[in-house]
């Protein structure tokens, strides 16, 4: 039986035509039906007209759709921020329109469906990166503040003069300056692992640095500069040997490949709402439960509580132990509509995508005279990259490359240090500009990126 794969769908007999069809749920996005009405028999040609992922999403993101500067719009700047589907705004509408009130605290039907939705939206953020229990997931303003809930209670409990905490150099500022401040406070010893010939982590030197003395190794899963992929799972099996506690970074990775933080063994993991297709102002603390159980609150005030008097108080389990007043309940309920989203395509499916628009755009990107990529080389298929490529042209200063990209071409990249002058400082440069994909890119995007970096460095040469 001759059996070929037609818009995820099985079909005997050979390829056929047929019409697609989304259906869209009241609830938001649900899955992606395809309705295959067999007709005539095609030539297996119709395998290279089907479309990518990005090509299948991207109605599903209203912003996409418009121009800038007279440019239809390519948005390369995920790695800062990331768009958000109909599916998100819906729910926010939703939330505001039908049933906005304070979570927790009424009985009136209002409250009782706004506390529902927001629990519900916790609920699904756990099952989302596996985590044994909803009362794990910690709902923070970002993973800023998701790094520094760990650092002003774990951490400062728990540590002492001499301690160690083992970090990189290519860490992003908002785990850096955390650890930098409890060193103050605590006198703990921050140590610094560094790259290799290819720009990747030193993961053999990162290793020598743990020891007896390491406290916490506080790491990111996926680099928003160079694009490497730390082996995660390797390091928490070598940093439990010494007693260590772990935490991970992974504002790069949670929205870009699936990520199970027991089968990592995580202690703690943070990621932000607005780097996966969810709103700003939000983000999540993932803690082990033993480990969130003994800390203490960092915040004092409502919800956080479990009895007040005039001269003491008793505090709530986490995680409401963790989140003093009213929280930002539309952005968490818009949280828990976008990792929906993201469940319904598939993480698997996302990352298979994203690792072959990574090797498309850097193989390209390459190709352009006097441009340096930073970070690894991607392997056969993509993997061993997140899909962004920090670079620079030589002659050229990364801020005039993006300003003229977007003011020609309506193509969003970024420039500056990305929130890592530590590693820029390491690299020697003092800016990068920086093209990062979703995957609701194409590579027709890529393709229209590297046209408008050609002429822009042609531009800039005339004047040499």
């Amino acid at each position: 039986m001759n059996c070929s794969t037609l818009g995820g769908l099985a079909v005997e007999g050979g390829f056929r035509r047929s019409s697609l069809r989304f259906t869209q749920s009241q609830e938001g996005f649900k899955r992606r039906h395809f309705q295959v009405q067999a007709t005539e028999t095609l030539s297996p040609l119709l395998v290279a007209e089907q479309k990518s992922l990005g090509e299948l999403t991207r109605d599903d993101f209203p912003i996409l759709n418009q121009e800038i500067n007279g440019n239809r719009l390519v948005y390369l700047d995920n790695a800062a921020t990331s768009q958000k589907p109909a599916a998100v705004l819906n729910a926010l509408k939703d939330y505001y329109e039908g049933y906005n009130s304070n979570v927790h605290r009424g009985i009136h039907t209002l409250s009782a469906k706004s506390t529902d939705q927001f629990e519900i939206a916790r609920s699904r953020i756990a099952k989302f990166i596996n985590a044994p229990s909803h009362a794990d997931v910690v709902f923070t303003r970002n993973a800023t503040e998701a790094i520094n809930l760990v650092a002003y209670t774990w951490a400062l409990t728990n540590l002492q003069r001499g301690d160690e905490i083992v970090l990189t150099v290519a860490e992003h500022h908002s785990n850096l300056v955390p650890w930098q401040l409890v060193a103050e406070k605590v006198g703990v010893v921050l140590k610094f692992a560094t790259l290799t010939e290819d720009e990747s982590i030193d993961i053999e030197q990162l290793k020598g640095l743990i020891s007896n003395r390491t406290k916490l190794v506080a790491l990111h899963h996926v680099s928003n500069t160079l694009g490497s992929i730390i082996p995660m799972k390797d390091i928490i099996v070598w940093a439990h040997k010494y007693g260590a506690k772990v935490l991970v970074d992974a504002c790069q990775s949670v929205p870009h490949m699936a990520v199970d933080v027991q089968d990592l063994d995580a202690d703690f993991l943070v990621a932000s709402s607005h780097k996966m297709c969810g709103p700003t102002g939000v983000g999540f603390l993932y803690g082990k439960s033993e480990i969130l159980d003994r800390m203490p609150p960092w915040m004092g005030g409502g919800e956080m509580i479990a009895d007040v008097y005039l001269e003491h108080s008793t505090y709530a389990n986490p995680p409401a132990r963790f989140e003093a007043g009213t929280p930002a309940i539309g952005e968490a309920i818009g949280l828990g509509a976008a990792v929906e989203y993201l469940s319904n395509i598939g993480m698997d499916r996302i990352h298979a995508y994203e690792m072959e628009l990574s090797k498309y755009l850097y193989d390209n990107l390459s190709l352009v005279p006097d441009v340096k990529i930073y970070g690894p080389a991607p392997g056969a298929h993509g993997e061993n990259r997140a899909a962004l490529c920090a670079f620079n042209v030589e002659g050229m200063h990364a801020t005039d490359i993006a300003t003229v990209l977007d003011m020609e071409h309506g193509i969003a990249v970024r420039s500056g240090h990305h929130c890592t002058q530590p590693l820029h400082r390491h690299l020697n440069v003092n800016a990068t500009a920086r093209a990062s994909l979703y995957f609701y890119n194409t590579k027709e995007e890529v393709d229209a990126f590297i046209r408008g970096l050609k002429e822009s460095v042609e531009f800039f040469s005339s004047f040499r």
